[in-house]
């Protein structure tokens, strides 16, 4: 039983983990060496895309913003540029259009780079053809520029915070209203087994008369 417990409890937190990874946003910084519009159609990986454009149709398949990326490690990263609109995760994003050309303009070479903070959410995954959604950019010094996660921290700060709440207040309401009720209900059965173990000695006596005789 204790493993079971504790296999839900660390599936539990993995979840909130994988959840909170995946949807607060992130920041990389890159060099940006090319934007392009790619048709896809959606397939088993679709959950892991964004609703069509505000305004846009749905369909099992349309056109989707692309920003291709070079990081200072000789690494490449491919980003989506989609609308969130009012789904989730609430970016409330609705200048896909205007980022994309924001990241055209950005593009540069090897020999005279920009270096661009992306700030996204999303993970990247080439077995399921998944991609990190591109939520703004902004030009930076060079490749070692770093952010403060403000929103993040306020964010799973308050979570934390809730989760100690509530785990406090669960600590207290079971052990004025559950542990009494479980130790009276252990004691009913305590009292039941001595009972019937002296009605089994009395009987077992009674029958060791009769052996006598």
């Amino acid at each position: 039983m204790t493993y079971v417990k504790w296999t839900l409890i660390i599936l539990f937190w993995a979840l909130v983990g994988a959840f909170f990874h995946y949807t607060l946003p992130q920041h990389d910084v890159a060099r940006i060496v090319g934007t392009e519009n790619r048709r896809i159609d959606f397939g088993e990986n679709s959950i892991f895309w964004a609703t069509p454009d505000v305004g846009t149709a749905a369909s099992t398949n349309r056109d989707v913003f692309f920003i291709q990326t070079v990081r200072n490690n000789g690494k490449t990263m491919v980003y989506r540029n989609e609308d969130t609109g009012w789904g989730w995760p609430p970016y409330f994003k609705f200048d896909t259009s205007n980022l994309q050309a924001e990241a055209a303009s950005l593009i540069s070479q090897s020999e005279n780079p920009k270096w661009v903070m992306i700030t996204h959410y999303g993970w990247r995954n080439e077995f399921l053809t998944i991609f990190p959604n591109a939520v703004a950019l902004k030009q930076v010094d060079g490749p070692d520029a770093t952010v403060i996660p403000w929103l993040n921290i306020l964010i799973l700060g308050t979570f934390f915070a809730l989760v100690w709440a509530i785990w406090v207040r669960w600590r207290r309401f079971r052990a004025k209203r559950i542990d009494p009720v479980l130790e009276e209900v252990g004691e009913s059965f305590e009292a039941a087994g001595d009972s019937l173990a002296e009605k089994r000695g009395r009987i077992s006596r009674w029958l060791g008369t009769w052996k006598k005789k």
